[in-house]
């Protein structure tokens, strides 16, 4: 299948960007590029009820939002949320839209963590501060769901093993937007949709290199989910990928291994989008559609309907 036609006007307006490559700048400037041109990208942010910084053990900056509707005393499952962009760029207002969206969609809590990222704070920092804030809101909430997109997803399933290694907190889902989960770049579609497509392999050795300085990390479990001894036991999960993304075949090995290992998965790709596009929700249609079938997994698995 070809890419979409709003996708391609997405990478149309790309390429006419007079911005310099994420790659070719200091991290901070890469990350108020990734800011300013994924605002443009997003659909007007929802209402909820309240959104506020909370602080968990850590410390860890978290924004938690309530969906509208909900009464301050109301008891609500969670999602701790863990948003994307290479463990270098992103924050809670890159993905404010999306944990709104979620929030009302799943009629649930969400906790978007603000983790320490890489240069200033390499791996396992992310590692570390994403644990934590499971564990607090674990403390919080009887239900918890883990999600993320990209490196955030890469984030929930590393938090979702470690749980299952340290015998909890007992998590209810695992929300996986085209997670990164394999360090190697060895998959075909690295190179088969490495360029031109948003997210380039160039920009992936860039992030690379400033999460994971010793090389000898890329094959830590806790960096490369993919290659954990067992997946085993671990909570039911969604796993989305997008066609034209140089992550899909290491988020589509991943669903299979999981679904191989006996874990309740479900699977979908959507294969004339991007890397990235759940975001595009103001431009992209298709991105809208992807955040509702989330919302739905979302609530079924709270209500103890999986797959």
């Amino acid at each position: 299948m070809g890419l979409h036609p709003q996708i391609v006007q997405v990478l149309e307006r790309a390429k006419k960007s007079p911005l310099p490559q994420l790659w070719e700048v200091p991290a901070h400037v890469a990350r108020r590029i990734y800011r300013d041109t994924r605002a443009a990208l997003a659909p007007q942010a929802p209402e909820v009820a309240s959104a506020s910084l909370v602080i968990a053990p850590g410390p860890v900056a978290m924004r938690y939002y309530r969906p509208l509707g909900s009464k301050p005393d109301e008891a609500l499952p969670a999602l701790v949320y863990f948003h994307g962009g290479g463990w270098v760029i992103g924050d809670p207002d890159t993905h404010d839209v999306l944990c709104r969206q979620l929030a009302n969609g799943a009629r649930c809590a969400v906790y978007s963590v603000d983790y320490r990222m890489g240069p200033e704070h390499p791996f396992p920092a992310a590692v570390e501060d994403c644990v934590a804030a499971t564990q607090f809101v674990a403390g919080r909430h009887r239900q918890v769901a883990v999600g993320g997109d990209s490196a955030g997803g890469n984030l929930a399933t590393v938090v979702a093993l470690q749980a299952r290694e340290a015998g909890g907190p007992e998590l209810s889902y695992q929300l996986l937007i085209y997670p990164a989960t394999d360090q190697r770049l060895a998959h075909p579609s690295i190179r088969r949709n490495g360029e031109g497509y948003l997210l380039t392999l160039k920009a992936m050795q860039y992030f690379q290199s400033k999460y994971l300085p010793g090389r000898a990390d890329l094959e830590d479990w806790r960096a490369s989910p993919l290659l954990a001894k067992s997946l085993a036991n671990l909570p039911p999960a969604y796993v989305i990928t997008a066609g034209y993304d140089p992550l899909v075949d290491e988020g589509r090995a991943y669903a299979e291994r999981l679904a191989k290992e006996g874990v309740d998965v479900a699977y979908r790709e959507y294969p004339d989008m991007v890397h990235g596009f759940i975001l595009f929700g103001g431009v992209v249609d298709t991105a809208n559609a992807a955040v509702e079938e989330c919302c739905e997994k979302l609530r079924n698995a709270f209500s103890g309907v999986t797959a």
